[in-house]
């Protein structure tokens, strides 16, 4: 069974830093794409932040490049996002997912996984 489980979050000031880690089990983690992603506008998801399986590839999205930086531990199963000089638009639940195949898209673990509430506020 596929099992992921974010943790990190919480409240902090604008220009504060997070660092966000996810305890993945059940699925060959060393072989997979990782992702973080976070709630959107509405009901939908927005991506963060793509590593592939050797941590070789990271990819950002242009809201957080250059302050989000992404890793992982295949030894421990464990991937990370530190998160630096944080904005209040980076106010959402934030997931880590599986990448599918070559890493363009990814499965919908967020829904069945508790996720990490990161707050951003003066």
């Amino acid at each position: 069974e596929v099992r992921l489980v974010e943790s990190g979050g919480g409240s902090v000031q604008p220009g504060g830093s997070l660092r966000l880690s996810c305890e993945a089990s059940g699925f060959d983690f060393s072989r997979t794409w990782m992702w973080w992603v976070r709630q959107g506008e509405g009901n939908g998801m927005l991506w963060i932040s793509r590593i592939n399986h050797d941590s070789s590839r990271t990819e950002y999205h242009n809201s957080v490049r250059g302050r989000f930086t992404i890793s992982r531990d295949n030894a421990k199963k464990m991937v990370y996002l530190q998160m630096n000089n944080l904005k209040e638009e980076d106010t959402s639940v934030y997931y880590c997912v599986r990448g599918i195949a070559s890493g363009t898209s990814y499965y919908k673990d967020y829904e069945r996984c508790q996720g990490t509430q990161v707050t951003v506020s003066s």
